[in-house]
């Protein structure tokens, strides 16, 4: 792939291919054992592969979106650190149209390459597992699909995932006049006041207007579960997208008041300003990582709250011990399914904070140069590293468990006395751990590769 004019090389678009890369894989694996258990079922005259398969349709899309959410991040995360060169093209005649229809296009073929790797990867590990099955005896030996027209259409959509996302994450371009490029400055453009007014409004209604919804599917559950447990999927959809809309105002905050806590030697000063300079990349930065965490936290706590709720029921011992397997065993493949999009979520935490250190080497010269050692350097991103990422997990993790209490209370509400808090704490545990090997993995790497550049060499870099 030749040099992108606008992206630089295609190593900077190397998260949009790894993300892509994954959804493929992920569709892959849930299409083809659709496939296969469909296989297996025709024969014993069951329908469980048809009810997989539309399970594994619910999960891709849910993966698209938050690999859109992070791909988004990712162009704006490489547009902004290429501002002046965006600029400087544009004060050579370059229209801004062209130069966004540039961005789409060269996320479109990284997206489209990633997305066919990942479909031959999944497809093939599920045909390596499903021969050492026949081989075993698991499985019959029947005619398997090798390929399946569904994936065809996992391609389109991964593709045009990564395209829409490319437009979306591209807006800067738009924003950048010629005249910045004589400047310097590598800053987006403020949003219009009124911009902001309005998708502050937007926000604060889908947000308070959603969880009234919620609560209120939680209060019908007691009488009508089916109604309510639909209302509250309209609340909590309608309060997820509050937030999403609203996570420029929402998120700088909860960074704010987790970086307080970081101390006041230099490395944590700067640490925190870097973390909170600029709004617009702190939330691109965390928002996919929320999304993730917050999916996997409203499965697990509710599924928690639902096995607290059965085995306060009075019924036959037996009867108690069958529903908590089964919902034992929910869990765990729900779970297992969706953890996928926080991984592709921590992926792009990862790339973006790499990206957001490697844009900024001439700020990190300067500090060498002033006096900071090799050891503050390091410091200094991890702290930044943990501010951002211990902000989306704990607010992930609120969201998770007020969504998944609330889901769980509205469909079996009725013959449960009270409201019963799903909190699963082996899960809550895993994501802590989780976010402590996501710092160590988003901090070292760039820190590493920051301190390797001696400070008047990272002065000369032009970002």
């Amino acid at each position: 792939m030749r040099r992108n004019l606008v992206l630089g090389s295609p190593r900077e678009l190397g998260t949009v291919g790894l993300v892509a890369g994954l959804c493929g894989a992920y569709a892959a694996t849930l299409v083809m054992t659709s496939s296969v258990l469909m296989t297996v079922s025709e024969e014993s005259g069951g329908s469980v592969g048809l009810l997989l398969g539309i399970v594994a349709g619910v999960f891709i899309l849910i993966a698209l979106y938050v690999g859109a959410i992070v791909i988004v991040g990712a162009v704006d995360t490489v547009v902004s650190g290429r501002l002046r060169h965006i600029a400087l093209l544009r004060l050579l005649g370059s229209r801004g149209r062209d130069l966004r229809s540039s961005v789409m296009r060269g996320t479109a073929t990284v997206g489209a390459g990633g997305a066919f790797a990942g479909l031959l990867v999944g497809t093939g590990l599920v045909h390596v597992v499903r021969a050492v099955l026949v081989a075993r005896g698991t499985l019959p030996d029947a005619a398997y699909a090798w390929f399946s027209g569904q994936l065809l259409m996992a391609f389109t959509a991964i593709t045009a995932s990564a395209t829409v996302a490319g437009w979306f994450g591209s807006r800067g371009v738009l924003r950048v006049s010629p005249a910045a490029a004589l400047t310097g400055t590598a800053a987006h453009t403020p949003a219009p006041r009124r911009a902001s007014v309005v998708r502050a409004l937007i926000a604060g209604t889908g947000i308070v207007g959603g969880l009234l919804v919620l609560a209120l599917g939680a209060v019908l559950g007691e009488s009508s579960p089916g109604a309510g447990f639909l209302l509250a999927f309209v609340g909590a959809a309608g309060s997820g997208t509050g937030f999403l809309v609203g996570a420029r105002f929402v998120i700088p905050w909860v960074v704010a008041t987790l970086s307080r806590t970081l101390g006041t030697d230099p490395s944590s000063l700067v640490a925190r300003r870097n973390a909170l300079l600029d709004p617009l990349r702190t939330t691109r930065s965390t928002m996919g990582l929320v999304i993730g965490v917050a999916l996997v936290t409203t499965f697990a706590s509710g599924m928690s709250a639902l096995q607290a709720s059965v085995a306060s029921w009075e019924v036959d011992p037996s009867q108690r011990a069958e529903a908590e397997q089964v919902l034992a065993v929910t869990a765990t493949i729900l779970i297992c399914i969706i953890v996928i999009s926080s991984v592709i979520a921590a992926v792009g935490f990862v790339s973006t904070m790499s990206l957001s250190v490697i844009q900024r080497h001439r700020e990190i010269g300067l500090l060498r140069s002033l006096g900071f050692t090799r050891r503050q350097v390091r410091t200094m991103i991890t702290k930044e590293s943990v501010a951002l990422s211990a902000s989306a997990v704990l607010f992930g993790i609120v969201l998770g468990l007020v969504y998944g209490s609330a889901g769980a209370q509205a469909l079996i509400g009725a013959p449960t006395e009270g409201f019963v808090w799903g909190m699963p704490f082996a899960v809550l545990l895993v994501i802590a751990a989780a976010g402590v090997v996501l710092v160590l993995v988003a901090s070292q790497g760039p820190a590493r590769r920051a301190v390797a550049v001696a400070p008047v060499e990272a002065l000369r870099i032009d970002t």
